[in-house]
């Protein structure tokens, strides 16, 4: 068996070392409780739950759930998801909050020039992406994590500290390369629960899949026409009003699979700020050679779900990539089996600094497409490895631990 294949081993994931089972002790004080809809009741994932003044913090659940725990005694905490609006509630140890988020309307400004059309907008934004991205080398520092579930329980777990060399944003990503500062990796031993399939994926995959940067993807002269787009209700992203435009493929048959999503557009600098899509899985086969590399021939996979996150900072001048996630939900079962299992697998990269030197890195320490961090990553054994680190579960995301990351360096 060639060594580059994805290896899904069974494994529970608690905290993953003894500095870490330490930290854990002495956070005596918790707090639980579910977040839903003001309006509907419906549950609400990846709310982030935190505790003000401190830097605990947590998501729900797909259920709407949620604890939070913190060394000392606190008295309330904040919730907030984007489209609704922040909540500050007060707490109780001994039963369960629940917390109903109220949605945020809002409405454009009077001076708003632009005339409505979606397509309008996105154009202008297509065209400002010289002047509204970084126009010179950086060199990124990133924390990458992958995790991949068996049903709910997490069968493997390989996280890395990355450098990331990217060009300016007129370059696009041919230039664009990642390499591992250190990483590890934690694999159960159970042969009954090894599958080997090979999908797209590593911290060199944040690069490629950089949309803004690789115009190919969405914002090419061919890829552009076979989208339509509609103007959804506007937001806020940190204080500033977005446009927020959904596209869908137009009718067509197409050799690739396309993108469903949603482009959250700053309506004063015309930038993309976040871009939310999903494959479309109508067309099996046309998803599965998208995602997967390679299979066993015996193995039926089926692709579920296909999902990518990007988000872009702007630091008053410009703005850059600063997270990314992909979430990759499919079933499996071998021929001769009848029920299928399944999988969940996410890969997040988040970016923790910039530092004041360009410099490129080396074909030779480049982490490529066709590389898997799991062959490169070592097993886990120093309880003093990362420190901090450590106590970042795989439920949370990367994105809302950030505060934390850039502290423990």
């Amino acid at each position: 068996m060639v060594r580059r294949i994805l290896t899904i081993s069974v494994l529970i994931f608690c905290f993953l070392t003894l500095g870490a089972q330490n930290e854990v002790s002495r956070l005596a004080w918790s707090a639980e409780g579910t977040v839903v809809d003001a309006e509907t009741g419906r549950a609400i994932e990846s709310a982030l739950v935190a505790i003000p003044g401190t830097n605990n913090a947590t998501v729900t659940n797909a259920d709407g759930r949620f604890v939070i725990k913190s060394s000392e005694d606190f008295n309330t905490v904040q919730v907030s998801f984007l489209g609704y609006r922040t909540a500050v509630c007060d707490i109780s140890h001994n039963s369960p909050l629940k917390i109903r988020l109220v949605p945020e309307s809002y409405t454009l400004e009077g001076a708003t020039i632009f005339s409505g059309n979606p397509l309008e907008i996105v154009r202008s934004a297509i065209r400002r992406i010289p002047s509204n991205y970084s126009d010179h080398p950086e060199l990124l520092e990133c924390f990458y994590r992958e995790t991949i579930r068996k049903k709910t329980r997490y069968t493997y777990i390989s996280e890395a500290v990355a450098r990331m060399y990217k060009t300016d944003y007129e370059d696009g990503v041919r230039s664009d390369r990642t390499a591992l500062e250190k990483s590890r990796v934690l694999i159960s031993q159970r042969k009954s629960d090894t599958l080997s399939v090979k999908v797209q994926g590593g911290p060199a995959q944040a690069a490629y899949l950089d949309v803004v940067k690789n115009p190919d993807i969405l914002f090419g002269y061919e890829a552009i026409g076979r989208y339509n787009f509609l103007m959804d209700a506007p937001a806020y992203i940190n204080g500033r009003q977005q446009f927020v435009i959904k596209f869908q493929p137009c009718p067509g048959d197409y050799d690739d699979a396309l993108y469903y999503g949603t482009m959250y557009i700053d309506c004063e600098k015309l930038l993309f700020t976040r871009i939310e899509m999903s494959l479309d899985m109508s067309d099996t086969g046309k998803a599965i050679r998208k995602i997967v590399v390679r299979k066993p021939l015996t193995l039926r996979l089926t692709p579920k779900e296909m999902s990518i996150v990007l988000n872009y900072s702007y630091n008053g001048d410009f703005a850059r990539l600063s997270y990314f996630r992909s979430t990759f939900r499919f079933n499996c079962d071998w021929k001769k089996r009848l029920f299928a299992t399944s999988y969940t697998a996410i890969n997040e990269l988040v970016v923790t600094d910039v530092r004041p030197e360009a410099i490129p890195i080396a074909r030779s320490e480049m982490f490529r497409t066709s590389d898997i961090l799991s062959d490169k990553a070592a097993e886990f054994t120093d309880p003093d490895f990362w420190k901090d680190y450590n106590i970042i579960e795989p439920t949370e995301s990367l994105e809302h631990a950030l505060d934390r990351l850039r502290k423990s360096k």
